[in-house]
C-alpha cells in the first residue's frame, strides 16, 4: 500500500444557507489522499477539510506538510500488520522537525490532513471511524450520542423572525438543544434574541449562548450577570481565548456552565486554561476543536492531560458539527456533539438519512467518516478528485 496522490482545494464556506449574505471571507480546504488499495473497482481515497470557523491551510498543507507525507517510505507510515496506515505515525512524519510552540495556523493544515488519513485507514479497515478508533475510548462503546444544534448567527434583515424559524425548524428534526450567537448586538437585544429561542426550545435550559469571545472583562461580566436568570444550558467564549483571568473572574461568579477552549489549539494552551482560567470540572464544557487541535493525536494529548487532572470526558464536547467529530464524540465516549444542520454547508451536519431521535445520533455505519453518504459533501469531494 502506498499514497498515490494528495489533492486540494480551498473554498468559500458560509454560516448561513443563503451564501449572498456576507460571511466574514471565511473559506476551508479539501484534501483527498489517494491510495493504491482498490475496492470496488475504485481506489481508496481519505477525505478531509479544514473544519468549521476558521480559514483554509492550502498554503501551508501544499509547501510544508504533504510534501513530508508524500515523501515518507511506507513503512515510516504503515501500522503494525503492514497492510495500512497508522495516523499516528503518520503524524509524526508530519511534524517531524516542527519547532515547540508557534502553534499559529500550522495545527489546522496538520489537522486537515490528519483526517484525510484517518478515513484512509477506517476504510482500508472496512470499519465506521467510530469503530476504529474504539480502542482509544471507553470500555463499553457508546451507541448513540447527545448532540445539539448549532446556527442563530445574526441575520441582517427581520433577524429575531428569521431566526425564530431556524430554530424551528431544528426543533422539527428531533434536536432538543439550541446554540445562538450573541455579543455583537446591544445586551438588551441579544437578551430579547434568547428569550425568542427559549420559547420555541421549551426552556431556556436548552439554549446555549455563544459570545463568539467579543467580551473584555466589563462586557463579560454584564453578561453573565444578565444571563444568570436565565439558566441556559451554557454560556461560551465569553472573552478573549487567552484572556485566562476575564474567564476566571466569571466563572467564580456565574453559577451556569461555561464553554471554552475553541479557539485553543494545542496541550500547553489547553493547560493554560485548566490552571488559570478557573474552569471547574463538575460543570464546565471543554470545546476544543479536534481537527484544529493537531487533529486526532493532538486532541487525545488534551483529553488524557484534562483526565490526570480529575476531569471526566463528558465534559468534552468537540466544535466542529461535522461527521468527523461526530465519530470522535462517538468512539471516544465523549459528552456529546455539535451539529450545523444548516450553516457551512457542504460540510456541516450529517448524512442525508441520518435521524436525530430525542436529540441523540448515531455515526454513520459505513466504512471510513461516511462524507460519501452526504450528497452535497459528496459532490464537493468528487468535484475534487474531478478537477486534476
Amino acid at each position: 500500500m502506498r499514497i498515490v496522490d494528495i489533492r486540494m482545494r480551498t473554498v468559500p464556506i458560509s454560516r448561513f444557507v443563503d451564501s449572498s449574505i456576507p460571511s466574514g471571507g471565511l473559506t476551508t480546504t479539501l484534501i483527498a489522499v489517494v491510495t493504491d488499495v482498490v475496492r470496488s473497482g475504485k481506489p481508496i481515497v481519505g477525505f478531509g477539510f479544514s473544519s468549521i470557523g476558521r480559514f483554509g491551510q492550502q498554503g501551508l498543507i501544499e509547501e510544508r506538510f504533504a510534501p513530508r507525507l508524500r515523501d515518507a517510505a511506507f513503512i515510516d507510515i504503515a501500522d503494525e500488520t503492514g497492510e495500512n496506515i497508522d495516523p499516528f505515525k503518520a503524524w509524526n512524519v508530519l511534524m517531524k522537525g516542527e519547532k515547540p510552540g508557534g502553534h499559529g495556523e500550522r495545527c489546522v493544515a496538520v489537522g486537515t490532513l490528519d483526517m484525510a488519513l484517518w478515513d484512509v485507514a477506517a476504510k482500508v479497515a472496512d470499519v465506521p471511524l467510530y469503530h476504529h478508533i474504539a480502542r482509544l475510548g471507553p470500555k463499553t462503546s457508546v451507541k448513540a450520542v447527545r448532540a445539539y444544534a448549532g446556527g442563530g448567527y445574526y441575520y441582517p434583515r427581520d433577524d429575531v423572525g428569521r431566526l425564530v424559524d431556524e430554530v424551528k425548524r431544528i426543533r422539527d428534526l428531533g434536536y432538543t438543544h439550541f446554540k445562538l450567537k450573541m455579543g455583537s448586538l446591544s445586551l438588551a437585544e441579544d437578551l430579547n434574541r434568547i428569550e425568542a429561542v427559549a420559547k420555541v426550545m421549551s426552556a431556556s435550559r436548552n439554549v446555549a449562548a455563544d459570545a463568539m469571545n467579543s467580551y473584555g472583562r466589563r462586557g463579560a461580566l454584564e453578561a453573565a450577570a444578565a444571563l444568570s436568570p436565565f439558566g441556559l444550558w451554557w454560556f461560551e467564549d465569553l472573552c478573549d481565548p487567552l484572556d485566562f483571568g476575564t474567564l476566571a473572574d466569571v466563572a467564580r461568579r456565574y453559577e451556569g456552565p461555561i464553554a471554552a477552549g475553541e479557539a485553543l489549539f494545542s496541550v500547553a494552551e489547553a493547560k493554560l486554561l485548566e490552571q488559570h482560567g478557573g474552569v471547574r470540572k463538575d460543570k464546565d464544557i471543554l470545546l476544543f476543536d479536534p481537527v484544529h487541535c493537531y487533529g486526532l493525536p493532538g486532541y487525545l494529548e488534551i483529553v488524557r492531560e484534562f483526565e490526570r487532572r480529575g476531569w471526566e470526558r463528558n465534559r468534552f464536547w468537540p466544535h466542529g458539527g461535522h461527521l468527523f467529530t461526530l465519530h470522535l464524540v462517538q468512539g471516544l465516549g465523549l459528552g456529546g456533539t455539535e451539529v450545523n444542520p444548516f450553516s457551512f454547508q457542504p460540510f456541516g451536519g450529517l448524512t442525508d438519512d441520518a435521524l436525530i431521535t430525542d436529540g441523540r445520533v448515531c455515526a454513520p455505519d459505513v466504512p471510513g467518516i461516511g462524507f460519501e453518504a452526504r450528497t452535497a459533501t459528496r459532490r464537493a469531494f468528487a468535484d475534487l478528485l474531478g478537477g486534476g
